[in-house]
């Protein structure tokens, strides 16, 4: 049973083992699983809780089995919402004892203060983690008098409480994300101010590629270790495959041998590439065996040896390929990358036991330093030969981020490519129109015969006139194809019903009546000029909001502390748009905003990207009531943080965050 406070369940003992984005995750998988089959039983979960990872690496399914039938002597019985808790805290609690007894590297369990879910962090990647903030950070400003941190304390974990530290991680990893006149630096922040940055820090994770689905503000408040560790690992990880893309790294075109290979390249997600690229060098340096993953292909450090040889031969030490024993060799390769100066984020232990965060880190950063490509292809050379689709590549990423922020099942790397079995289109409207989607004829991946794939994308056609999109002479077969154009055209059209359903629902007052473009325009114009402004917006379209100043209005009428008119530009050069832009998107995210535009969509008027950052401002602004946003004008300790993101806009069962 959910309601407006969260998931509710009828066993208050039950109810308090979990916090609420707990619930919401696991009611999202429990859903899930009982979409796949008609009836889902109790015997079942043993095989589908599999997908669950603490479960699914620590337990087989006969010892799921043995523990189920412990709870339950009836397995046939059909399972419901509590009953599944059971068993997932029947399983959790035997999966926590296994890995208590493991002699890996991992540091006590944690015990959160509201829940009996119990986890571990990894010790090595913490220090990892904390080597790269204290190299990257060293120099920042504000953060250079908590900086080094020591690894062996949880001082990370403390300072990462007032969100500061993981914003500025973000602008390291992609730089501009975040204005930084956006971020709350004071020394001493009330509650309300590092509910802010956490939610700033949120909505721009989500931007740049992040899954969130499970982290809410309250997990920071908390100082929940695995949760933040697990974002700093995405974080860092999104900043060392940044240069695994044809456009900035043009000489990755040595790896393919053709123009279908040439294809394959451009659509491969950055960790892929990351793969081709070793395979490549260990190919010239006669290694035969195909790496196909950063954990167990690399842990007898064979193929380190080899690659290092091939990139930087000047450091070779012959020991290397003599020695047997493969954590003396993981050594020798580390003594290597050392004088390489790419000694960095694993060890030799790391390496034996197949940490994939770390060899990934580890293989990105030898890429970074020294990649071993021989052409000299310019950049202008590259874009000769790719199609000129800067417009298409805005709107791509804008839905890419959108699709991955509502906590489908499986990420997606490129929506032209990902969407093409129809699978993911499907989940994504069942998230936007709960119950849509007839599960029994849809077919799901991995897909080999491509007649399943039509089967799925005719269903995603069929629903989409059901919804009354304009589809016409597009069937599902143009999915499958993979045609750009309608496919940014379906996925505009979801988006946009998306948005409008969500403000239909809050504005209660329309008895019904569809909500249009025209009333978002209203009501923005209404609010600015309520506060006395004599700015409009014409429409979606209207030249003059290239100076942002209308935004900013509209944001300060929502929420009068929001916008600092001392760091706002006139708007009259470009220079002065784009720091207007940037702070506009910096200030509607920290305000509670999931949004996925760029700078560039405000300053030339992208007409769909400035639709949704206007319904998202409203969206905002319809469900937070005005007591509730004037709690947080005062600088007392005692003032109730702003509830924006906390739970609901980062869960994976409520899609009704992400306009």
């Amino acid at each position: 049973m959910s309601s407006h406070w969260g998931i509710l369940v009828s066993d208050p003992g039950l109810q308090n083992q979990f916090t609420q984005v707990e619930l919401r995750s696991l009611k999202s998988q429990f859903m899930s699983m009982r979409r796949e089959s008609e009836k889902l039983a109790i015997g079942d979960l043993a095989s589908k809780m599999s997908r669950l990872k603490v479960l699914g690496e620590n337990l087989s399914e006969e010892e799921r089995a043995a523990s189920i039938k412990d709870l339950y002597k009836n397995v046939h019985e059909e399972v419901d919402f509590e009953a599944f808790l059971k068993v997932y805290l029947k399983l959790q609690t035997v999966a926590s004892s296994r890995i208590a007894g493991s002699p890996k590297n991992s540091s006590a369990f944690l015990k959160a203060a509201t829940t009996t879910l119990l986890h571990t962090i990894s010790e090595s990647e913490k220090a990892s983690y904390v080597a790269h903030i204290n190299n990257y950070l060293a120099e920042d400003e504000f953060l250079k008098k908590y900086l080094p941190i020591d690894p062996s304390t949880n001082d990370l974990f403390e300072i990462a409480k007032d969100g500061v530290l993981l914003c500025k991680l973000i602008n390291v990893a992609v730089p501009g994300t975040i204005d930084e006149r956006a971020i709350n630096t004071k020394r001493v922040l009330n509650p309300w101010e590092r509910n802010e940055n956490h939610t700033l820090c949120l909505n721009s994770a989500k931007a740049i590629g992040c899954t969130v689905v499970n982290i809410g503000t309250q997990d920071f408040i908390e100082g929940r270790r695995h949760l933040v560790l697990g974002l700093i690992s995405q974080i860092i990880k999104i900043q060392l495959l940044a240069n695994l893309d044809l456009k900035k790294t043009p000489q990755l075109l040595e790896l393919a041998d053709d123009s279908k290979d040439m294809e394959e390249l451009m659509t491969l997600p950055p960790e892929k590439m990351l793969l081709r690229w070793m395979n490549f060098h260990l190919k010239k340096a006669g290694y035969t065996k195909i790496i196909s993953n950063f954990s167990f292909d690399v842990k007898d450090a064979e193929a380190y040896a080899h690659l290092l040889n091939v990139l930087a031969p000047e450091y070779t030490n012959p020991s290397t390929f003599a020695v047997k024993n493969p954590f003396e060799r993981a050594k020798l390769v580390l003594e290597h990358a050392e004088k390489m100066g790419c000694k960095r984020y694993l060890t030799a232990k790391d390496i034996v036991e197949g940490c994939q965060n770390l060899n990934l880190a580890f293989v990105a950063h030898i890429f970074q330093n020294r990649n071993g490509f021989s052409t000299q292809i310019t950049q202008a050379s590259l874009l000769q030969t790719l199609p000129d689709d800067t417009q298409d590549s805005r709107e791509e990423r804008a839905f890419r981020l959108w699709i991955n922020s509502l906590g489908n099942s499986a990420y997606i790397n490129n929506v032209f490519e990902d969407v093409r079995n129809g699978w993911v289109l499907l989940e994504t409207l069942d998230k936007v129109s709960p119950g849509i989607v007839n599960w029994k004829i849809a077919n799901k991946p991995p897909i080999k015969m491509p007649f399943k794939k039509v089967e799925n994308c005719n269903q995603v056609v069929k629903l989409g006139k059901q919804l009354r999109f304009s589809l016409v002479n597009i069937a599902g077969n143009d999915i499958v194809q993979g045609n750009k154009k309608l496919i940014l055209a379906y996925l505009w059209q979801l988006m946009r019903y998306n948005m409008l359903q969500l403000l239909k629902n809050l504005r209660l007052h329309t008895h019904g009546k569809e909500l249009t473009d025209a009333d978002i325009l209203e009501w923005a114009n209404l609010k600015v000029s309520g506060s006395r402004s004599q700015s409009r917006m014409d429409s979606f379209k209207d030249k003059s909001l290239s100076n942002g100043i209308f935004f900013l209005e509209l944001l300060s009428s929502v929420e009068p502390r929001a916008v600092d008119w001392s760091l706002v530009k006139k708007g009259v050069t470009d220079e002065e748009k784009k720091m207007n832009a940037t702070y506009i998107i910096s200030i509607a995210r920290k305000l509670g905003c999931s949004i996925f535009l760029l700078p560039e969509d405000i300053t030339e008027v992208n007409q769909k990207m400035i639709l949704t950052l206007t319904a998202s401002i409203m969206y905002w602004f319809l469900k937070h009531p005005l007591e509730e946003r004037t709690l947080g004008t005062s600088d007392s300790e005692s003032g109730s943080p702003l509830e924006t993101t906390s739970d609901s806009t980062l869960d994976d069962s409520d899609s009704d965050s992400s306009l």
